[in-house]
């Protein structure tokens, strides 16, 4: 079924403000010039289409593909959703757009980039599939729908060929640096600069009409110097704003009297916006390019400079002002991924390496306590208000680093995303695990395991565990390869991946003993034995509780031996083998009594009642049950009360006694009270 027609509404407004993939000139509203660049994309909508490689007459009823081809700050971003908001009423299923490319140059993962464009389209992401399985969603979805997918800044043919629906009724607009050869039907839209007008009212929109008017000669030959690039119009026009004393006709001369080799116009644009910015600002600069994604916030700024909150976002919003930067949502700032070659540069040639490492490591170290925060306030109130281990946890961050409550902190985990992902990508890019990078993949896990609950947060993790897998069998690190494979299994068995689960399990296995590492062979042997009875493969499932059982009573870890006794008593139920369930779950019993866990005995006694029950001795039932309910009581668990009482009152009317059974029954509504769970007890059923 399609969406509302108000989808479109809703991907527009995003197309405004989305972090992912911008490279406009300016704001939405102040797009000029290419009148017959736009003329020309209408009409390519109706061309017919042909096959590039063989002339032919394209077959495959797939979307008509346009491709906006333009070097970085030709404004092809800009065109591309100018087009966009010209003929989004003929598509009323809404725009979704995705980059494919980073700024700093990083090609975005196929995998990634169609779990963006199906979350635009409110769609599922199946957590844990693969490339082909995602494509083949994403065309599912797109089968009935007439939407229009803006695909930013492509780098080969390969990338997008996953992302084309297969329905005509579909537009794909592309933009990309070249010609994309392979694609079939496709005729780019190559991008020289602005004409002279245009690039003289790109010009006056941002130092207004009197100053264009005073010297309009001056005004054209400035836009002319600029070589008509919407980038480099851009910088020097927020330079002459910045500067309102200035003369154009001086800016003109200056630009002009540049070394030729300044890296053409863009080039000489950002080195006269550079070379006047205060020392400290041209650092802060600088170091931009190490911000993940390419985005910037208060935060961000702040670590790589070394600098106040206060002061980072005063910078920010300067180089805003001046073109450096561009706003995004969320008081989020983009990197033009025009800039980020010149910025690397001057990265690479002023700054020490010691100096690029330290704040790379200040910044990594703010978002692991920014995630810690996060993290904390999913434990508080709405309002922001928790117990005394929230507050005592809030009391160990600066205040700089603290969110007003849990929905400003589930708002700021949503729309840093990218960043926080790249951020974990960049932790271990060096190939290793160290200290800090485990960190911040650990505190994003949480945080999003936290704000998300595991199921929803699945694709994320999926990727996290994925990075960390990856290093580790590059670098044969065994323990964090089998953490890594045991991390991805539990994923694949919580969404109902069992099979694959069961195949990582026996691989993180193999990494524990590789390790020799008791704890990850145990764990793993435990879950191939949970994946088997997943399977209802009571036989194997037993086989390898009992493995992970042994180990447990040779390292006499006591905890463990209860739980897998527990366990093994579950699978022999499932089985049909009361006897054999009835002294593991007696075995529990007593392991949980001389742990003093008194929880853990009244629900181990639980089950023997349970399976006494099944079968057939209603008597040793009751009398276990009575048992387990005064350790019920004593632990203060009022569910395990509740659901002991209504067993009770089962057992005594299958005993023939009625009233006895209606008091505990009594007993039990009195305990649950106004318990939303509550008939799911009440219901007597095991």
């Amino acid at each position: 079924m399609c969406p509302p027609r108000s989808t479109r509404v809703v991907a527009l407004r995003e197309l405004r403000s989305q972090p992912e993939g911008r490279e406009r000139s300016g704001s939405v509203t102040d797009f000029v010039g290419r009148r017959r660049e736009l003329k020309e994309l209408r009409e390519d909508i109706a061309r017919t289409g042909l096959d590039t490689l063989s002339g032919r007459k394209a077959k495959a009823p797939r979307a008509r593909v346009l491709l906006i081809a333009g070097r970085p700050g030709s404004g092809r971003t800009a065109l591309a959703e100018a087009f966009v908001r010209e003929v989004a009423e003929d598509y009323p299923d809404g725009v979704i757009k995705v980059r494919l490319t980073a700024p700093g140059g990083e090609t975005v993962a196929t995998e990634r980039a169609i779990r963006t464009l199906l979350e635009g389209l409110g769609e599922a992401t199946p957590p844990g599939a693969a490339e082909d399985e995602l494509s083949s969603a994403l065309r599912a979805a797109l089968t009935h729908r007439k939407a229009i997918l803006l695909v930013d800044d492509a780098a080969d043919p390969y990338q997008v060929d996953a992302l084309l629906p297969d329905t005509p009724e579909c537009l794909v607009v592309i933009t990309a640096e070249g010609p994309l050869t392979g694609i079939p039907d496709v005729r780019p839209c190559t991008l020289g600069g602005l004409d002279t007008p245009s690039g003289v009212q790109m010009l006056a929109q941002r130092i207004g009409d009197t100053r264009i008017a005073v010297d309009p000669r001056a005004a054209e030959t400035l836009a002319e110097e600029c070589g008509g690039q919407p980038a480099a119009l851009a910088l020097v026009g927020g330079w002459l704003a910045a500067h309102p004393k200035a003369a154009v006709a001086d800016v003109a001369k200056q630009l002009h009297d540049m070394p030729p080799g300044t890296s053409g116009p863009l080039g000489r644009g950002f080195r006269l916006v550079y070379e006047s910015l205060p020392q400290p600002a041209q650092r802060t600069l600088r170091l931009l390019p190490l911000a993940p994604a390419g985005i910037v916030d208060s935060h961000t700024a702040s670590a790589l400079a070394g600098c106040s909150v206060a002061a980072a976002q005063s910078t920010l919003e300067d180089f805003a002002g001046l073109g450096l930067v561009r706003h995004a949502a969320d008081g989020m700032f983009l990197l033009p991924g025009c800039l980020a070659p010149l910025l690397q540069a001057l990265l690479e040639t002023k700054e020490r390496a010691a100096e690029v490492q330290l704040a790379r490591a200040r910044m990594l170290e703010r978002t692991v306590r920014l995630l810690h925060s996060c993290r904390v306030m999913a434990e508080a109130d709405e309002d922001g208000a928790g117990g005394a281990d929230v507050r005592e946890k809030l009391d160990g961050l600066p205040r700089a680093l603290r969110f007003p409550d849990r929905r400003a902190a589930a708002t700021w985990l949503d729309t840093r995303l990218p960043a926080l992902s790249a951020a974990a990508r960049l932790a271990v890019a060096d190939g290793g695990l160290d200290t800090l990078a485990r960190r911040l993949v650990a505190a994003l896990v949480r945080a999003l395991a936290e704000h998300r609950g595991t199921a929803a947060a699945a694709p994320e993790l999926y990727g996290l565990h994925r990075l960390v897998l990856d290093v580790a069998e590059r670098r044969s690190l065994h323990r964090e390869q089998a953490a890594a494979l045991l991390n991805l299994a539990d994923l694949d068995a919580e969404t109902g991946r069992t099979h694959e689960a069961l195949e990582r399990y026996r691989a993180a296995l193999d990494a524990g003993r590789a390790a020799n590492d008791p704890y990850a062979t145990g764990r793993a042997m435990e879950s191939v034995g949970g994946a088997y009875q997943e399977l209802a493969d009571w036989h194997r499932a037993a086989d390898w509780f009992g493995r992970a059982l042994s180990q447990a009573l040779a390292r006499g870890e006591r905890a463990d031996e209860a739980r897998l006794y527990g366990r093994l008593g579950n699978v022999h139920t499932y089985a049909g083998r009361y006897g054999d369930a009835l002294r593991s779950w007696r075995t529990a019993a007593a392991g949980y009594r001389k742990l003093a866990d008194v929880p853990g005995q009244a629900k181990a006694l639980s089950e023997m009642a349970r399976i006494q029950e099944y079968a057939g001795r209603p008597e040793e039932s009751l009398h276990t049950c009575r048992e387990a309910v005064e350790l019920a009581r004593r632990a203060g668990d009022l569910r395990l009360q509740a659901a002991l009482q209504v067993r009770l009152a089962d057992t005594l009317d299958r005993l023939g006694d009625p009233a006895a059974a209606r008091l505990h029954r009594s007993a039990a509504d009195r305990l649950l009270g106004d318990d939303p769970a509550a008939c799911e007890i009440r219901s007597g059923s095991d």
